[in-house]
């Protein structure tokens, strides 16, 4: 799908026609850099790759250093591959939020927030096990029983239990898309996206 590399910027709330105060995501959507052009002759298949955000000359690699002079453009953090776009781009062309101007609902992928090894109640909202009489003794945010009798004698893949959270590729989709703001490259979105403030975001039609 057409879209653009984003960055979260936070929250904030705007106030709707009726006077409904709605929460909304800041996200600072391109302006992006056509750096390649893929075609089935050369590639299989259409593509844009674009790319994002200013980046030092002394920690990009010589490869990636000629890569962006050949789009004549200044080397980038992020790069990101985007299809079916309606208008006919050219290497080194500049995509911005107007992309997103009459468009009223946007899916947004982002990297959730990083949690660490968490128990069962925060990782999958188990409700612990039982109360907290009749011998119970920090059983509270306890699993419970993980498995079967003498049959299967097993524990069955995919078992919800404790681990290491978040850090997933998380797409939240149909995000109603509240305001453009054309000066500033922001782009303001109904509700909460995953990552932390000034995480990449990839936001598609």
């Amino acid at each position: 799908m057409p879209g653009l590399i984003g960055k979260k910027i936070g929250m904030t709330s705007v106030y709707s026609a009726e006077g409904k105060n709605i929460p909304c995501t800041v996200i600072e959507a391109g302006p992006c850099v056509v750096t390649q052009i893929k075609t089935v002759e050369t590639d299989g298949y259409e593509a844009l790759q674009l790319a994002f955000d200013e980046k030092k000359e002394k920690r990009t690699t010589k490869a990636l250093d000629g890569h962006f002079k050949k789009a004549n453009t200044t080397p980038k953090k992020k790069l990101v591959e985007f299809s079916d776009f309606e208008n006919e781009y050219q290497l080194g062309d500049v995509i911005d939020v107007e992309l997103f101007e009459d468009t009223p609902y946007v899916d947004v992928t982002g990297v959730s927030k990083g949690k660490g090894f968490q128990g069962v109640v925060k990782r999958h909202g188990f409700g612990g096990v039982g109360g907290a009489t009749h011998g119970q003794h920090n059983r509270l945010r306890a699993p419970g029983s993980i498995g079967a009798a003498s049959y299967p004698a097993r524990v069955f893949k995919g078992m919800r239990m404790a681990g290491r959270t978040g850090g997933d590729n998380v797409k939240v989709q149909n995000l109603q898309v509240l305001k453009v703001i054309k000066e500033n490259n922001l782009l303001l979105v109904k509700g909460s996206l995953p990552g932390s403030k000034g995480s990449y975001v990839i936001i598609e039609k």
